[in-house]
């Protein structure tokens, strides 16, 4: 059996959101109450994400500083 749907006005949702983080004071304490503890499978995924991220942002940003296309950059890793 389907259980019914509920609608939430906008106000309801924010309000939702903001009981989630109201005891959120840090960086540290968001990131652990939305990946985990550190050590954990989420955290650790979250984190692996993260600096995949951060290095991509780093190759892209001295691709464009030598002026080079990404077509230009893999002909130039052939």
């Amino acid at each position: 059996m389907l259980s019914p749907q509920i609608t939430l006005s906008s106000e309801q949702k924010n309000n939702l959101i903001m009981e989630k983080y109201k005891d959120v004071r840090t960086f540290d304490e968001l990131i652990e109450l939305e990946h985990g503890k550190i050590g954990s499978e989420s955290r650790n995924k979250y984190e692996e994400g993260a600096q995949m991220f951060i290095v991509s942002e780093m190759l892209k940003a001295a691709r464009k500083e030598a002026r080079l296309t990404q077509e230009q950059l893999a002909e130039k890793e052939k």
